[in-house]
Parts: C-alpha cells; sequence; structure tokens
C-alpha cells in the first residue's frame, strides 16, 4: 500500500496516558501484591570509595527477627558465575573488592523492607582501605584508564595548525547527570515448577537482563524469561544498570524457593548507579580573519567511574560528533575513557553526543569573540554543505537541511530583530542582562556497534479479526508502543482499537537489543510493518478469491478490504474480520514474525573511517535568557525549535520528546549538578540536594515546529529518530547565558572569551559575570 492511511501521522495520546494520570498503569514494583509470599531485599553498601573487604559477619543479622538469608558470593550455584559485567567482566555482584562508595557488598532478604533494612544495618565488614582516586585529574596523573586510546584523525591538522593565521587553545570540563527516572530500578523474579525463572524487570534491554540472569545462575537462556512490562523512565540509566538488579532477585529466588522483589529507594539509586559521563576536553584550534575553521586537535576525557559499562563505545559516539554541524577539514580527536573510584557511568539520552557537541560550541563561540563577529555568523558560515563528508569518511546526507533549517528558525524567530532588541535592553539595564543564541544540531542515528542494529517483531491475528503485536522494543514513556500501533494498524487496514499492544518479553521475541540509540521505531517498526506486509499479503489471496479480484488491486483500510478504486463499503468489499475467519476456515497462516537488520552500518576502529549511522538528523534552537547581575539567577524567557523528524508517524509524541528533551538538555547544562564529597561520597542523592528543571525553569514562550517535507526514504514510513537529537537542542540556553553574561563587561572592556563551567548554575553564572567586571577593573 502506497497510500497512507489515516492511523500513521496521527496526532494521538499517549497509549498508555489514561493509565499514568489515574494510577492504573502498572509499573514492575507494583506487581507486588500478586506474589504475597515475595520476600523483600536490601544492600549492605560500602562506606569507602576504595577498599578490600576483608571480612563480612553476618551473624548479628541473621538473627533479626523476619532476616530470611543473606546473599554473597558464596550464594552463587556451582556452574553460576559472581558477575554481571555486559560488556568485561569486571563487575563482581558480590565484590572481595570494592571500588565506589555506596557499592554493595551483600544483600538481606527479609519477610518485610524493614527486617531486610534492619538486617542490613546489622552487617559488619571489615575493610582494608586503599587508595581512591576521585576525579580525571588524578587518574589521568596515575595512568588510572579504562580504554585504549581511540583516535580519528582527518586532513593534515598539526601543518593545518601551524598554517593558520589565528589559533587559540583551552579546556573544558563537563559535569555529568544523574538519570532521575520517577521509577527507580526494580525487579521481580519467581521460580516455576520446570527449575526456570521468570523476572519482571524495569529494564531497556530485555535480552541482555536475560543473558546476565542465566550467568549469574549457572543456566541456559531458555530457562530464564524476563519481561519489561512499562518503564516510569530510564534515559539509558537501565539499559545496563538494571542486570543487577535483577540478578540479585534472580538468585535470591534460588537460594529461597520464593519470589524475591528488589526495588531502590531514591537514595540508593543514585548512590549505586552511573551517571552522564563528566568529560574534560582539551583543544587547540586554527582558523581565519573570518572565523573559518581550519584545524583542530582535540583530546577528550571521560570519568568511566569503576567499570568499562558502555564508556567506550559512548566515547566513540564523542568522537563522532565532535563536529555537530561544522564542516573541519583537518582534526585530531583522541579520547581516552579514565578510571575512577565512583559509580560506573553508564548510558544517558545522547550517549557522550551532547559532551562532544558541547566542545565543539565552546570553540566556536571563542572563534567568533576572537575575530569580533557574531557567534551565529561563525556558525553558519562553517556548516556541511551538500557532497561534505565528516571526519570519519560518511558523507553528510541532507546537509542542506542544516542551512533550510537555520535560515527558517532565524526567520520565524525574528532572530535579528530580536538581537537588536536585547541590545537596547542591556543598553539601558545595568543590573539585568539578556543573552539570545541560536544553536544547529546533527546527530548521528543507529548503534555505533554494528551488530545491535536489528530487531523482531511477532504480530498474531486472532480468529475474530483482533490484532496482538509482540516487539523487541521497551515501553518507558517515550511513546513506542504508541507508533507501533499506529504501524500496525496501518499495517493491516484496521483501526487502533483492533491492535493490543504486548509486555516485551524474551519468549515471544528473542535476542533483542536495548531500546536506545533513538532506534527503537526505527528498528522494531521496520520489523512490525514486515510481519505485517506478509500477513496482508496472505488475506489478500484469500480477499481476492471472496471478492473474485486480483490480490494487487486490493486496499486494506478502515477494517475493511475492498478494490484500490472502490470503497470501504462498497458492494465489492469485505469486512476484515470475515477476510480473517475465511483466512482461518482455509488454514492460512495468521501469524508472522518480522525481522529487520539496519543495511549498511560499519565503522573500522584501526582505520577510523566508515559508516556508523544509517541517517543524520538535523534540527536547530533558538533561546534568550534574562540574568541577574548580583545573584546569577536566570530566566528562560523564550525558546523557538526547529526540529527534523522526517515524516512524523506520531506527531504529538514526536513534540512531546522534544520538548522533553529540550528541558532534560537544560537541567545538565544550568542547573543538575553532581557533588562527591573527599570520602567519594555522592553528596547530593536525593532532589532536595540534586536540583532539577522545574516548572519554574520551564520558558514563558516555548514554541516547537516540525521540519515540513522532510521525509526519510530509508527509514519505516519516511520517519526519524527522536528520542536523542532534541536533547542537544538546549546548548543554545548555554549560550544564551553566555551572550548575558559578558553584556556584564564594563563598557569599553576589550572582547574576550566568556569562561563559563557547566553546569551552567546560577553560581557558575554569578562568578562569571564576577570575573568579568574584575577583568574590566583591572
Amino acid at each position: 500500500m502506497s497510500e497512507r492511511s489515516t492511523q500513521v501521522g496521527r496526532a494521538l495520546a499517549h497509549e498508555s496516558a489514561h493509565g499514568h494520570v489515574t494510577g492504573e498503569a502498572r509499573y514492575t514494583d507494583d506487581l507486588l501484591p500478586r506474589t504475597p509470599e515475595a520476600l523483600h531485599a536490601w544492600p549492605v553498601q560500602s562506606v569507602h570509595a576504595h577498599a578490600r573487604v576483608v571480612s563480612v559477619d553476618t551473624e548479628a543479622a541473621q538473627a533479626v527477627v523476619g532476616v530470611v538469608a543473606v546473599l554473597s558470593a558464596a550464594s552463587v550455584p556451582p556452574g553460576g558465575q559472581n558477575q554481571v559485567g555486559a560488556v568485561r567482566l569486571d563487575e563482581p555482584l558480590f565484590p572481595d573488592e570494592v571500588s565506589h562508595h555506596g557499592q554493595p557488598v551483600v544483600w538481606v532478604l527479609g519477610e518485610t523492607l524493614e527486617a531486610a533494612r534492619e538486617g542490613a544495618a546489622a552487617v559488619v565488614v571489615d575493610y582494608e582501605v586503599l587508595p581512591a582516586i576521585l576525579t580525571m585529574a588524578e587518574a589521568l596523573a596515575a595512568k588510572s584508564t579504562l580504554s585504549e586510546a581511540m583516535i580519528i584523525v582527518s586532513g593534515e591538522p598539526e601543518a593545518a595548525l601551524a598554517n593558520a593565521p589565528r589559533r587559540l587553545e583551552g579546556e573544558l570540563e563537563i559535569g555529568g547527570q544523574e538519570h532521575f527516572y520517577l521509577e527507580t530500578q526494580a525487579a521481580l523474579a519467581t521460580w516455576d515448577e520446570a527449575g526456570g525463572v521468570f523476572v519482571h524487570s524495569s529494564t531497556q534491554h530485555p535480552s541482555e537482563t536475560q543473558h546476565i540472569v542465566a550467568r549469574v545462575l549457572g543456566l541456559p537462556a531458555h530457562a530464564v524469561t524476563c519481561q519489561s512490562l512499562r518503564m516510569g523512565g530510564a534515559f539509558g540509566g537501565k539499559e545496563v544498570q538494571a542486570n543487577p538488579i535483577a540478578a540479585v532477585a534472580a538468585l535470591g529466588a534460588k537460594v529461597t524457593g520464593r519470589p524475591v522483589r528488589v526495588r531502590l529507594d531514591r537514595q540508593r539509586d543514585m548512590q549505586i548507579t552511573g551517571k552522564r559521563h563528566p568529560f574534560w576536553g582539551r583543544y587547540r584550534v586554527g582558523f581565519d580573519d573570518e572565523g573559518r575553521l581550519l584545524a583542530l586537535d582535540v583530546a577528550l576525557y571521560s570519568d568511566g567511574g569503576w567499570s568499562m559499562d558502555l564508556s567506550k563505545p559512548i566515547m566513540y559516539r564523542a568522537l563522532f560528533h565532535i563536529d555537530n554541524c561544522y564542516r573541519l577539514p583537518n582534526l585530531r580527536v583522541v579520547g581516552r575513557v579514565l578510571r575512577t573510584n565512583k559509580t560506573s557511568q553508564t548510558a544517558f539520552r545522547g550517549f557522550g553526543g551532547p559532551q562532544g557537541m558541547v566542545v565543539i560550541e565552546e570553540i566556536v563561540d571563542r572563534v567568533a569573540r576572537a575575530v569580533g563577529r557574531p557567534a551565529h555568523e561563525v556558525r553558519a558560515l562553517n556548516f556541511y554543505r551538500p557532497g561534505d563528508c565528516t571526519h570519519y569518511g560518511q558523507e553528510v546526507r541532507d546537509a542542506d537541511r542544516i542551512a533550510r533549517i537555520w535560515d527558517a528558525l532565524m526567520t520565524s524567530a525574528q532572530v535579528e530583530a530580536r538581537r537588536a532588541e536585547v541590545d537596547r535592553a542591556n543598553a539601558t539595564c545595568t543590573h539585568e542582562k539578556r543573552g539570545l543564541a541560536i544553536t544547529p544540531v546533527k546527530f548521528g542515528i543507529s548503534f555505533t556497534t554494528s551488530f545491535l542494529n536489528q530487531a523482531g517483531a511477532l504480530v498474531l491475528i486472532y480468529a475474530d479479526g483482533s490484532v496482538q503485536v509482540n516487539h523487541g522494543g521497551t515501553e518507558m514513556g517515550q511513546g513506542l508502543h504508541t507508533k507501533m500501533m499506529q504501524i500496525a494498524a496501518d499495517g493491516l487496514g484496521v483501526p487502533l482499537s483492533s491492535v493490543r499492544l504486548m509486555p516485551t518479553r524474551t519468549d515471544k521475541v528473542p535476542n533483542t537489543s536495548a531500546t536506545a540509540a533513538s532506534s527503537g521505531s526505527d528498528l522494531n517498526g521496520a520489523a512490525v510493518e514486515i510481519a505485517c506486509t506478509q500477513l496482508r499479503e496472505r488475506l489478500a489471496a484469500v480477499a481476492g478469491r471472496m471478492l473474485d479480484l486480483p490480490p494487487a488491486d486490493l486496499r486494506f483500510a478502515q477494517g475493511r478490504v475492498f478494490p484500490f478504486w472502490g470503497e470501504p463499503t462498497g458492494e465489492r468489499s469485505q469486512g476484515f474480520a470475515e477476510v480473517v475467519a475465511r483466512a482461518y476456515l482455509e488454514r492460512v497462516q495468521l501469524f508472522a514474525a518480522g525481522y529487520y537488520r539496519t543495511p549498511e552500518i560499519h565503522y573500522d576502529e584501526q582505520l577510523g573511517r566508515g559508516k556508523p549511522f544509517h541517517y543524520y538528523c538535523y534540527g536547530a534552537a533558538v533561546t534568550e535568557v534574562a540574568v541577574d547581575g548580583f545573584t546569577g539567577q536566570y530566566e528562560i524567557v523564550r525558546v523557538d525549535v526547529l526540529h527534523d523528524v522526517g515524516r512524523s508517524i506520531s506527531p504529538l509524541i514526536d513534540r512531546g520528546q522534544i520538548e522533553g528533551g529540550y528541558i532534560q538538555g537544560l537541567g545538565w547544562l544550568t542547573c543538575e549538578e553532581l557533588v562527591w564529597n573527599e570520602q567519594g561520597a555522592l553528596a547530593t542523592r536525593g532532589a532536595s540536594t540534586y536540583k532539577l528543571p522545574s516548572l519554574g525553569e520551564c520558558p514563558e514562550v516555548f514554541n516547537v515546529e516540525l521540519l515540513a517535507m522532510a521525509d526519510e526514504p530509508k527509514v519505516v514510513k519516511g520517519s526519524k529518530a527522536v528520542g536523542e537529537p532534541p536533547f542537544m537542542l538546549a546548548i543554545s540556553a548555554r549560550e544564551a547565558l553566555r551572550e548575558a553574561v559578558a553584556a556584564f563587561a564594563p563598557e569599553g572592556a576589550p572582547a574576550s572569551s566568556v569562561a563559563l563551567d557547566c553546569p551552567s548554575t546560577p553560581e557558575a553564572v554569578y562568578w562569571a559575570i564576577e570575573a568579568l567586571r574584575g577583568d574590566g577593573r583591572s
């Protein structure tokens, strides 16, 4: 069917929206009442950032009323492994050497949560304290690393730097970010009479959780079934880090023969789980008098924490996105993952891309100030053009969309007129200054690990014409299931009410990839569409016999089957359910498995060349801010966004992702600050100390538009990913703050770069203003 039906492209509410607001939607821990005999788990946590575990005394804990068991390395069954590392076997579930403050040493199981907590408090752990590395500078000095150097070189950067008319160098530290999903890490495990374990897990990657649980228990994968009902947020934090939680639940159920529930409270979730990687960038840049970038040499370091996790591919994505939307003809970028005694940092929306892009935007702003041109002009001067290739050798397809989006947004947001108004306001007010900035986004879509770019689906049609859809993607509030329902309804020509989307589980679709890398709709949607196409072709043959028409002449829409030239309710038409009933009587298969793999994805690490992305998403944002010079407090006055989502499958879902992505990015860049004390303990471990963006940070004016006429022909329904790319739109807010801070420079002071910490908290903004005032006084 080439014609698009009314199901795809409709602005529909999230399929679980009603359940979300009424409380009817069930999450992993809500299933606890169904297992009244369940035990509760609580961790015994390390009080040191780095120490050897000399002994663990559980005698007092075992005496606590209600304590049933204490799980330790000795609890792992023969054939099992005390190891939950997903990428590298470097994460013992029960460590004999703790590597970060708050790391679980053993877990206590109790009849009640209170009993488990009391039992955990009674466990006595004897430690031999070891030296701890708590900062990236310390790790670099000690050569404490998790990875080898990752290098991409294009052109001749050293020669181009030497010959550049102008040069500058600098560095930038970028903070991490707590996921702060509303639903904390949770799992519920039960054993059946056949010796299999069923794990309900709040996980983005059920197949990997299944694999890790099987490894710990020494079981084949077929003995472990993992289901992800839905998640109350994840943002990458449940891609890998849900695995040890599920393993504890499954192991506890194995040891005790009873269901076991694990759910971390907010404080323990923040103490135990990884964050967005903090980054440290050092750079040298060469440019001409117009601000054209001629050469760049960048060293990127990330704080990986105590284990590898996904730190290497995260660093690679930072290397891939160091260019953002800019052509860098001579570039050398080197990345290293440093090992510290902190939580094992992990995936987070953008997966390293945002950190790389913040670095290049910092550089472009400094270049613009050095040549005395507005930053938006220097940005546009350096844009990719059609035919250009990235530093890793991939063509920037549809590069013309960068300038198209930029020019359209400059016009619709009235950037030039508002810049003039900002200048007038700043000239008349000494204690409050405004800033206005526009920044672009180019973000590559696909897993950078090639084999992960595959997905499966299982679509079932029942004899009454109702449809059940199973696929390998997980729902975490982003609207994936909504889009899959629309694709299935479109593919079979039935109303949405005829389609039921099932929870994601490993006994329906095996060997799935994580719902991550913004690829959930692309991969799973294509698999669902392929399955529906198989079913529609089978049914078309049946309907053709019923209507005495060639199957190729039939259309499926509005729950009917009819000729392309006819009407759904015309004489030569049949109801979808009637065709299905006939197909059943004719013994036609009414279920189909769809499988999809992204084509032509490859990357050679040794050569630093390849095509790691299927396509690029583009966008731009304009942000206006007002800053108080006395306190550094600021207000986000207005935001304008124009974003490329291809041909949207579900416009309301996509718009929500753009708005939410911007606000989450705003939090990372402006108010969310992770603080560890001198002992390596996380000091910001709750909403009272970790500042999240709230309604107060939302702009009074927030305009979001989707780029028109932007079909992506290589993706299901012509759509594009929308999960991660909007996150980087918030970089415009940081650049707007920089513009406002610059306006506080004393009159007549020479133009200079504006040093602004990241995150740019009100405190950081205040001290940046004071630094400029100090330069003026000196």
